[in-house]
């Protein structure tokens, strides 16, 4: 496993997470419980060593699920979790009143059975409290040993900025791939800046760009990608050319198209982390497989050069929650 600093931070991890959210949330149904546990463990057996979850993966059974898998090995891993929504429920909108913070942070720190936090990140930023506000509190549960690193989760500039200025941020998580490369033009100029690192969820466009999915795929009814424009099967037909770009490359280097489009990512800058999910033990190996895939400059122009020519088609959330990125 090689490994990778968030920023100008001392947390090291390994250079690929597990983004654990679908193995009870959002993603369809959620496999059982045992095989959660084995495919977690999987993973730490294969090197990774930071796990991502959240309150409202759940809400709450998430953070237990990690706590009981990773319970035995807790001091060889760093667990990243979030506050920020409503009695932990996404649908009920933002909340990030100090009181709900330390609430949240006292509740996640049981379900995960630790004595600290390694990364607490604010989930979506609640612009009914001033983030200045925010820090303070994070700030406070640091010097109570609860917090030990702190993070924001599709922020804007502005708000990275202030954040940063009252205590240190160590990450961003936001969405970045091959089909949504917004972060390119403020976020990663502003992160490089400030010395903080940069963890991409979805990196592989929820699933899109391993290929697997087709625009006859049907998800089960509580997938959450059927609310996402993107995933509409008119711009999942229309999308298709870029899993044909990614495909070409792959073959040529004998790999995948989730290897390439993970590869890719890594490449980009060495405090970029991704976090891939997934529910397969064979898919987590494959990911894996990426940080064996050297991409040269001339790889790179020719991915470039491919995607100028491409326009991904949809939005990547519905209008509601599209309203909660980049404050």
């Amino acid at each position: 496993m090689k490994y990778r600093k968030l920023g100008n931070s001392d947390l090291q991890v390994s250079a690929l997470g597990l983004g654990c959210m679908g193995l009870s949330f959002g993603l369809g149904v959620a496999p059982d419980k045992q095989s959660s546990i084995a495919l977690i463990r999987g993973a730490f057996e294969a090197g990774i060593t930071f796990f991502d979850t959240a309150e409202a993966y759940g809400p709450g059974v998430n953070e237990e699920l990690l706590g009981e898998a990773l319970g035995l090995v807790r001091d060889q891993v760093v667990i990243a979790t979030k506050f920020g929504f409503k009695e932990g429920k996404t649908n009920l909108g933002v909340d990030s009143r100090p009181e709900n913070i330390r609430a949240v942070a006292e509740a996640s720190l049981k379900r995960l059975g630790t004595d600290r936090i390694d990364l607490f990140y604010q989930h979506r930023v609640d612009p009914n409290v001033p983030i200045e506000e925010v820090a303070g509190v994070i700030q406070e549960l640091i010097k109570e040993g609860k917090v030990k690193y702190w993070g924001l989760s599709e922020a804007g500039v502005q708000t990275i900025r202030r954040a940063h200025a009252v205590q240190p941020v160590t990450a961003l998580q936001s969405e970045y791939s091959l089909w949504w490369r917004e972060p390119e033009q403020e976020i990663l100029p502003t992160l490089e800046e400030l010395g903080i690192g940069f963890v991409p969820f979805s990196p592989l466009g929820k699933g899109f760009l391993t290929g697997a999915i087709t625009e006859s795929t049907q998800f089960d009814s509580s997938d959450f990608r059927n609310q996402v424009p993107r995933f509409s099967e008119e711009n999942r037909k229309a999308n298709q050319v870029l899993i044909d770009v990614l495909k070409a490359i792959a073959d040529a280097k004998s790999a995948t198209t989730a290897q390439i489009a993970l590869a890719w990512l890594l490449a980009q800058k060495p405090w970029i982390v991704p976090i891939p999910g997934t529910t397969k033990l064979h898919r987590l190996k494959e990911n894996i497989g990426a940080l064996d895939i050297e991409l040269s400059a001339n790889d790179l122009k020719e991915i470039e050069t491919a995607l100028a020519q491409i326009t991904v088609q949809g939005d990547r959330y519905p209008q509601h929650f599209q309203k909660m990125v980049n404050r």
